[in-house]
């Protein structure tokens, strides 16, 4: 367990076994690759205070490499450039899986009687039936044929675990699978525009819940693409919005379709040809002139949707607000979660954010002290405000005051 998550927070820091050897030794601490290399495959343990060091040169406390790994992920598909390395694949999939950890733990902390409202193994041999199997997950979803406002927001309110991966490289598409044999997990690039990145996510629940047998990877990439597609914009509404035959059509209609469903210009020349509205000749001319004006990575308009998780953060701030975790646990399940917060408070104030379970856990001075603390930030709001100054009635100002 701990060269396991030992070798997790080295990759997850980016490091080389190389890398950390170097830093430890910066520290006065001598450690041999081969030694490193041994911790991390389990042949050895290493001592409390070198896990100290190994926390702090890795970025984590020194509790995470005695902390038993509470998912499991079996991922079914990754989508990348091939020219992406292997290191970076492994740091990515390393990623995901403590972050999933995480929310699975808050999920079944605050939800425990929920399960999620997505299918899986949905036969799929066909683009038609990968057709069908996005209506059906649309009308289970209760989203019918109107425009999904954010295929984020619907994914984790069905309980999907959805997560970002920054890649300013551009390299990295999609990774699905299903965490616990329960809980399906997606993870799509943060620097892909919105339109992207909704088709990206539509394309990974395609992953999740169709199975493909006897089906080659080239073959379930082509029906995850379908099934994404029709999630997005259903036959009927392509139909209703371009017609059923068309002989032309121009990129202005395009990109107001792309504003207004977040399917990009691209996609929505693919989607006409699939379902017979244009022909190949028009396809094929239009993919030309993508090419020509250099749309195909940067395409005209902006879809001005939403597509930001925010299902971690929520039950995070909830957790915390109900004094179910300390602000230290708050702070590593959702790294960034208070930077919304006005920073304009006084420091004093933290001591008010004890909630007051975790108060009447601690010994009775430190509770006295922390109340001290609160009963002095709120004397100047207690004689400014009106409402506030209504309590003298009780005749308690004295002992405030005091």
């Amino acid at each position: 367990m701990v060269g396991t998550r030992l070798r997790q927070a080295r990759i997850l820091a980016g490091l080389t076994q190389e890398q950390v050897v170097a830093r430890l030794g910066e520290m006065g601490i001598t450690l041999t690759k081969a030694g490193l290399s041994k911790y991390e495959r389990g042949g050895s343990t290493p001592k409390p205070s070198l896990l100290i060091r190994l926390g702090k040169t890795l970025g984590v406390r020194g509790e995470f490499f005695l902390a038993e790994p509470s998912a499991q992920i079996e991922w079914l598909a990754f989508r990348k450039l091939a020219r992406m390395p292997k290191r970076r694949e492994t740091q990515i999939r390393t990623m995901a899986h403590e972050q999933v950890e995480g929310e699975i733990w808050l999920r079944e902390l605050l939800y425990p009687a929920d399960a999620p409202n997505i299918p899986r193994e949905i036969e799929v041999r066909t683009h038609e039936q990968a057709e069908e199997t996005a209506k059906l997950i649309r009308q289970r979803w209760g989203l019918h044929e109107s425009p999904i406002e954010s295929v984020t927001q619907a994914f984790e309110d069905q309980g999907g675990v959805i997560l970002e991966c920054e890649d300013v490289a551009g390299e990295f598409h999609g990774l699905s699978g299903w965490a616990n044999a329960r809980y399906p997990v997606a993870v799509v690039s943060s620097s892909a525009p919105p339109d992207r990145r909704r088709f990206n996510l539509a394309h990974e629940i395609g992953h999740l819940v169709m199975i493909c047998p006897g089906v080659d990877e080239r073959q379930q990439e082509s029906f995850a693409h379908r099934f994404a597609a029709a999630f997005i914009v259903p036959p009927a509404v392509a139909r209703r919005e371009l017609g059923s035959r068309r002989r032309a059509v121009g990129f202005e209609e395009l990109v107001a379709l792309k504003q207004k469903h977040g399917l990009s210009v691209q996609a929505w020349i693919r989607r006409a040809f699939d379902l017979e509205i244009i022909n190949q000749g028009t396809l094929l001319r239009m993919q030309r002139e993508i090419g020509r004006r250099n749309w195909r990575r940067n395409e005209p308009g902006e879809y001005p949707g939403h597509e930001c998780p925010t299902k971690l953060k929520q039950m995070t701030m909830r957790a915390l607000s109900e004094g179910l975790i300390p602000e230290t646990r708050a702070r590593e399940l959702c790294p960034g979660v208070f930077e919304d917060i006005s920073s304009s408070k006084p420091r004093e104030e933290t001591a008010l954010k004890t909630t007051a379970r975790l108060l009447m856990r601690l010994p009775k001075d430190q509770r006295d002290c922390i109340l001290r603390q609160a009963a002095a930030a709120l004397k100047d709001a207690y004689r400014e405000d009106e409402d506030l100054r209504g309590f003298e009635a009780l005749n308690d100002t004295e002992d405030w005051e005091s």
